[in-house]
């Protein structure tokens, strides 16, 4: 499959920075709620549900919020204004498109955030479906396993019906159909595979390559900055760095 930005990886490496500014519980909750409104509170009926929870245990949230999320969203609790789930569409520093999933309980406020960041690191809005139709819904998981266990898992994971894998130093991620990634997860588990995290998300179609060093430093940038965005749940990109340019970056 082609078009995986290192971006998921950076991402992975940085989740306990993330945790230790507090964003991340508020934003699983967040997830978990519009989930349980949409499907249901049972997760076991409820797929979408089901990964909201289990990417909230795998970053440690307390049940306690996990269940309060739960009722907020089947309509139990009524503590809080409406959460509404967005996506937004636009481009960034040399030329990289950019899907941006916001969670947020006032839209005036997201969208003139996401603009103000966009025009701030040389990108720009852009308009409904300008860049959609760019990327494919797929589901992700990632596996954390010495590279003398990868074959086996490998098969494992085609056996249970994978799409796509790609293998690097001690990690491999699974890319599946977006909905078969419960049964692909379940599958491994039953195999005694540890699934790190298990997720939907968008594989760029074509890859931008950005190979000078300045203009890869300013895409992290702004990468970072939609990140750091407290209604931004995550930004797929298109933008491919080699890993020698990383390696040197970071």
């Amino acid at each position: 499959m082609s078009g995986h930005s290192k971006w998921h990886s950076i991402k992975h490496k940085k989740g306990a920075a993330d945790a230790k500014r507090g964003k991340i519980f508020t934003m699983h909750s967040k997830l978990i709620t519009i989930a349980a409104r949409e499907g249901g509170g049972d997760p076991e009926m409820n797929s979408s549900l089901r990964t909201a929870i289990d990417n909230a245990k795998a970053a440690n949230v307390p049940n306690s919020n996990i269940d309060r999320a739960i009722k907020r969203g089947t309509g139990e609790l009524k503590d809080q204004a409406e959460i509404s789930e967005i996506m937004y569409e636009g481009y960034g520093p040399s030329g990289i498109a950019v899907y941006i999933q916001t969670v947020t309980d006032n839209k005036n406020r997201t969208v003139a955030s996401v603009k103000s960041i966009l025009s701030k690191n040389g990108g720009n809005m852009g308009t409904s479906g300008s860049v959609a139709y760019l990327f494919h819904k797929k589901g992700l998981l990632l596996i954390e396993a010495p590279k003398e266990n990868h074959d086996e898992i490998e098969l494992a994971a085609i056996d249970a019906g994978a799409e796509d894998i790609k293998k690097e130093d001690n990690s491999i991620e699974i890319y599946t159909d977006a909905k078969s990634l419960h049964e692909v997860k379940d599958a491994l588990e039953k195999n005694d595979i540890k699934v790190e995290s298990a997720e939907i998300t968008y594989i760029p179609e074509n890859e931008v390559k950005i190979t000078d060093e300045n203009k890869a430093k300013k895409v992290l940038k702004f990468m970072e900055a939609l990140e750091d965005d407290d209604d931004v749940t995550n930004v797929y990109s298109n933008f491919d760095i080699p890993e020698e340019l990383m390696e040197k970056i970071d």
